[in-house]
């Protein structure tokens, strides 16, 4: 598990995770690059190549998708446990995404021969293929990782900060260069560079996949096995088809289901994932351990769900706030608005190796802050990010353009905040889970941010209407700034409780 740097002496990383590193940070490419021209793209005019749509109806597509994208982690992972181990079904999920980012290139590239309807299609098609092709590759890639380390091994949490390093170098690439080109030369070209960076992603992991060792392969594969054979290729490649052709027949049936219909589907088939997480950890967990470390991640998943409600605001309002309500020149060059999408990323560059060092340190003088606590300083931070967005916002008021830095502050900070909780989260499930349940648990820990994803597309619309109705006068951004400051101090007050029910873990 451990290695032996021969020159230095000292414990170092095994080299599965830097190949991990990579193969995710590619794939970060493709979907923050997506990612960031979604909502522009959506909303831009019929004669620029987009689609033409109002805020509201940009926001509730962009809610639905990334509310889905971690959602169907919980197929992912259960199919990875169950069947095809984890290392085969990031490959599947690899190949299936890429082929979805090229659905969305063609769906801008055909604006003007094709129309609007049918462009819609195919880019509906796309999505559903990047939603299930998410699912299969995100938790087990991310539970690759954890196979390396004990549990109890301080290098745990270094170990996920590093890899959250190769998440947001992605984030940086992916917007930088495939939402420059969309936003600047065409749509389809923002798309297309987001497909070619996912099968980057799948190559490179096929290139260095012997030094995963044996972490990750199929149950029950002999012991001597490193790498997959053609058999298992084979199995990849029909899955990878069966999932376009399930994906193809749910949105020619979806096209012809009435819309009061489908929004009644959506929150019932969240409702029966759910409960069908519940009966496989119900019937995976035994004894007293497992089921009180189960609670706190129950109790933390709920949490988290509040602070993605806003974090997740970075691709929907505040990229719309980014292109109409910030002053963009500088001189004669207007910066474009999907490049304020890299702020977070190279915040978490720059202090994720900080925050990484310190809980090693923290960890040598007994000074670590257990993770609820982390969770609550994380909620902390993203009240105050909230609190300087919505003085933002008030500048704005009446049309003003207001400085870029208020933006990049907000996302400095916010930054903090995820890097209190994301990393540490995603350790903590290696940590906590049954061994034989970590990929659906890491399931259930992505749906919490499907729920926050799909609660910061919808939060605006949901404020307006309760405005409208109670006469409540809400507003959105001071609204998450309350609610993440109530949310930490109820962490806060339960940490001795979660701390204990922990049995151990730290």
């Amino acid at each position: 598990m451990s290695e032996l740097n021969p020159r230095s002496g000292k414990i170092s990383h095994p080299n599965g995770l830097y190949t991990l590193f990579a193969t995710e940070m590619w794939e970060r490419f493709s979907y923050y690059g997506m990612r960031a021209l979604l909502t522009l793209y959506l909303t831009a005019e019929l004669i620029d190549g987009g689609f033409g749509l109002g805020r509201e109806a940009a926001l509730e597509i962009y809610a639905i998708f990334t509310g889905m994208v971690y959602l169907t982690p919980i197929l992912g992972g259960w199919v990875a446990d169950r069947f095809l181990g984890k290392r085969k079904t990031v490959y599947i999920g690899g190949l299936v995404m890429a082929v979805g980012q090229f659905l969305l290139a063609s769906s801008a590239f055909l604006y003007s021969s094709t129309d609007p309807v049918s462009r819609m299609n195919l880019f509906n098609f796309g999505l559903g293929m990047l939603i299930l092709g998410n699912g299969f590759f995100k938790p087990n890639i991310s539970t690759i990782v954890g196979d390396f380390y004990d549990n109890n091994d301080p290098r745990k949490d270094s170990a996920f900060n590093i890899f959250y390093m190769g998440i947001n170098l992605g984030a940086i690439l992916g917007p930088f260069i495939a939402g420059g080109l969309g936003e600047n030369v065409q749509w389809g070209w923002g798309y297309f560079a987001a497909g070619v960076g996912m099968l980057i992603s799948v190559l490179w992991l096929k290139f260095r996949e012997p030094t995963l060792e044996h972490n990750g392969l199929p149950p029950n594969t002999p012991a001597d096995k490193m790498v997959l054979d053609g058999k298992d290729w084979r199995d990849i490649f029909l899955y990878a088809i069966g999932l376009i052709l399930t994906t193809l027949l749910v949105v020619y049936v979806w096209g012809f289901i009435p819309d009061n219909v489908t929004s009644i589907i959506i929150p019932i088939g969240f409702i029966g994932l759910i409960l069908a997480l519940a009966f496989v950890i119900f019937k995976g967990t035994s004894g007293g351990d497992e089921w009180s470390r189960m609670v706190v991640i129950v109790v933390l998943a709920f949490f988290n769900i509040v602070f993605w409600a806003g974090f997740e605001q970075a691709g929907g309002t505040m990229n719309l706030f980014a292109k109409e309500n910030t002053n963009r020149l500088i001189g004669s060059w207007e910066i474009p608005a999907t490049w304020f999408q890299n702020v977070n990323p190279i915040a978490i560059l720059i202090f994720a190796p900080i925050f990484s060092v310190l809980w090693l340190k923290l960890d040598k003088l007994r000074l670590n802050p257990r993770t609820p606590i982390k969770f609550a300083l994380g909620m902390f931070f993203g009240a105050l990010a909230f609190w300087i967005m919505a003085m933002a916002a008030n500048k704005a008021a009446g049309g003003h353009l207001v400085s870029p830095l208020w933006l990049v502050v907000v996302y400095v900070i916010l930054t903090l905040g995820e890097l209190m909780l994301s990393p540490i989260g995603l350790s903590m499930i290696t940590k906590l889970a049954p061994v034989k349940l970590v990929s659906v648990v890491m399931g259930l820990w992505m749906a919490s941010f499907a729920a926050g994803n799909y609660f910061a597309g919808v939060l605006e619309s949901i404020l307006h209407s309760m405005n409208d109705k109670y006469g409540m006068g809400l507003e959105l951004y001071p609204f998450i700034s309350m609610t993440m400051l109530g949310t930490g101090l109820i962490i806060l007050l339960l940490s001795p409780f979660l701390n204990k029910a922990m049995k151990g873990i730290h």
